[in-house]
């Protein structure tokens, strides 16, 4: 296992001024990565176009260039931060969300807002697309309610509203005909649309992520005492948690994910490493470094003052070869892979 995991950076997606928050791969064959940050742009990068990262470059190297390598789109509608985004299955549109306390759907090729969707009345965390053809997104906010807004029609209004949620909506899920929400309330529902119930499980921590197992047997969420879990959802049963002495996730949203077919569950954290842990053991497989020696702080994981710049806030895992991304408080993205 541990010699098939990617641990190799090859390469860097810069030109952000500010911490990135929302990272994710294109749908199909996953051949773009999508990037929004705190300086309000998403970024449409070719990976295999990007240079591989090193020692003596930064990312104000990048800033600097008049075209920044390997970014292929940049989509400027957002008045404040970006704290998600999902694509679609046909990669025509894409969704994001943010402090603008609106919803934004866009169409890829031409850079422009399809539609624009408002009701929150907190900024927005999360969103993901559901339903056929992904004709339902679905948002989580900060005024603790879940939105469904429907794609196809021309209603400002949404289609539901779910407002079980004692606190802040931090990350949303679709699968078939059920929605997942995580909360700082310290609670995962589940909202089953077409048996109209709802399971909650209590994990007792603010969560911060959640991510579903294929097929959705599971779910595995982050919390802010600084551990992972793997839930069981029919029962809510512990499954097995995750943790490691330098693994620190207390004050920041982290977002984890699950990657090769599910075996291994990988993290940021606040520390600026990033965490591998091997799904059915719980042992630490990998611990990598996001930022680049000449950037990082030494000895970051032992400071206790967090600083911005060091937080891993969120990864994505490639669903068709080893490949994923680590994105940072530096404002750069590392694409990992397999050595050549």
């Amino acid at each position: 296992m541990t010699s098939q995991f990617p641990t190799h950076p090859i390469a860097r997606l810069g030109g952000h001024n500010g911490p990135v928050h929302a990272v994710t791969y294109s749908a199909g064959l996953s051949q773009y990565i999508l990037t929004g940050s705190t300086d309000r742009l998403i970024r449409l990068f070719n990976p295999n176009r990007a240079p591989p990262p090193d020692s003596t470059s930064s990312s104000t190297t990048y800033q600097k260039d008049t075209s920044t390598p390997g970014l292929v789109q940049t989509y400027d509608a957002h008045g404040y931060e970006v704290l998600d985004i999902a694509v679609s299955d046909d990669n025509a549109r894409f969704t994001s969300v943010g402090g603008d306390k609106t919803v934004f759907l866009w169409d890829v090729a031409s850079a422009r807002t399809l539609r624009r969707w408002s009701g929150h009345v907190g900024r927005i965390n999360a969103c993901s697309f559901g339903g056929a053809e992904g004709s339902v997104v679905v948002s989580g906010s900060y005024d603790g309610t879940v939105r469904l807004w429907d794609v196809k029609s021309q209603s400002h209004k949404p289609l539901m509203v779910f407002s079980e949620a004692k606190d802040s909506i931090s990350s949303v899920s679709v699968v078939d005909h059920e929605i997942m929400s995580g909360s700082i309330d310290g609670r995962v529902r589940v909202y089953d649309l077409r048996m109209g119930t709802i399971y909650i499980d209590v994990i007792g921590h603010p969560v911060t992520s959640l991510t579903p197992t294929n097929p959705s047997a599971s779910l595995l969420v982050s919390s802010l005492d600084s551990t992972l879990r793997l839930m069981d959802k029919p029962d809510g049963k512990l499954l097995k948690a995750y943790k490691a002495p330098e693994y620190t996730n207390t004050d920041y949203r982290i977002r984890s994910t699950l990657g090769l077919n599910d075996s291994v569950v990988v993290s940021g954290s606040e520390s600026g490493l990033i965490f591998v842990w091997d799904l059915l053991e719980g042992t630490v497989l990998h611990k990598l470094r996001h930022a680049q020696p000449s950037t990082a702080q030494p000895h970051a994981a032992l400071n206790p003052k967090v600083s911005k710049k060091d937080v891993v806030s969120a990864v994505a895992f490639c669903k068709t070869r080893k490949e994923w991304v680590s994105a940072g408080g530096d404002g750069n993205v590392i694409v990992w892979g397999m050595p050549e």
